[in-house]
């Protein structure tokens, strides 16, 4: 038999089976996917072989192949990285400037890994509604604005509690498989219930003692959208480490300097102090942002595991 993850809750997974059953389910053994260490092996929006027992449980026995998946570094296992969702067209990225602020190297961290995964991404600014009388934070979205716009990224705007750009997200998100993810308390589950009202997903006030979002989705789930497509609602995360990339294989995964590396006068430049970098100058020229360029830097440290000495070069 042959069906969908709809949820993983760490030891029991709810798949949707193609005869149209709900099927509760566990995986054989010690099952691993062949070059890929992970915490989970079986992600939501995976698609599966299983086999029923006698308890009236089902068992894993297969992974279909996937188009694709969104995962980072494992917090607390440095060597090894936790599936997010697998098989996702859209991924949206959820901003908020305060209540709680959103680090912008947090959001490159997740660009930079849809970007490799070829996941489609769609940055959220989201509870927009409180901060349109707030001079310091809309000078904020106006420089998140300047710098993720002309990268090429598509930006929304959004509010649940007074609707905007609630139709907007609902078009994007039509017939698609779309993810939600951000920091804890940006408002994940309150956006999705305001796309979809009858999910009723549990929502909590952000922490006023330290100004953090508090975790209200546990695992991650999926859920059919009435209007076509299903959304997968993942926990909230207050750390994002990237996965294993290839020193010269960084630059591809920022669109504003993807656009300019081949104008490089050597095929492996890294755009660090190379001579004849296309790159480069389009710091002075603002064509890309010093934001993005210092966490272009602090990854390519991750990756030649150094201690940041790439991130003085532009201080």
């Amino acid at each position: 038999m042959t069906g969908l993850v709809v949820k993983s809750t760490g030891s029991f997974y709810d798949i949707t089976g193609d005869d149209g059953q709900r099927y509760k389910a566990r995986i054989r053994g010690k099952f691993r996917i062949k070059g890929l260490k992970t915490t989970n092996p079986v992600a939501v929006g995976d698609r599966v072989k299983f086999i029923p027992k006698e308890d009236g449980t089902v068992l894993i026995t297969d992974i279909l192949p996937r188009k694709n998946y969104l995962l980072r570094r494992a917090t607390n296992l440095s060597r090894k990285y936790h599936i997010l969702a697998a098989n996702i067209d859209r991924v949206f990225v959820l901003y908020t400037p305060a209540y709680p602020e959103t680090l912008l190297p947090f959001i490159d961290r997740i660009l930079v890994t849809a970007e490799a995964y070829d996941i489609e991404p769609v940055l959220v600014i989201n509870k927009i509604d409180l901060f349109r009388d707030d001079r310091e934070n809309l000078a904020k979205i106006q420089r998140f604005k300047e710098i993720y716009a002309p990268a090429g990224y598509r930006i929304i705007e959004t509010s649940a509690l007074d609707g905007s750009g609630i139709r907007e997200l609902k078009e994007l998100m039509k017939n698609k498989v779309s993810m939600f993810t951000g920091n804890s308390g940006t408002g994940k589950s309150s956006l999705i219930n305001a796309v979809v009202p009858g999910l009723n997903l549990k929502t909590k006030p952000v922490s006023q003692a330290h100004r953090q979002g508090q975790h209200t989705t546990t695992f991650a789930e999926m859920h059919a959208l009435p209007f076509g497509g299903h959304i997968i609602d993942t926990p909230g995360i207050r750390a994002f480490g990237t996965v294993d990339m290839q020193a010269r294989e960084l630059g591809d995964y920022f669109p504003e300097i993807r656009r300019y590396k081949n104008a490089c006068k050597f095929n492996d430049c890294l755009h660090i102090n190379e001579p004849g970098c296309a790159v480069l100058p389009r710091l002075e020229t603002g064509e890309i942002a010093p934001e993005r360029y210092l966490s272009y830097l602090d990854i390519m440290d991750e990756i030649q595991n150094n201690e940041g000495p790439y991130r003085n070069k532009i201080r």
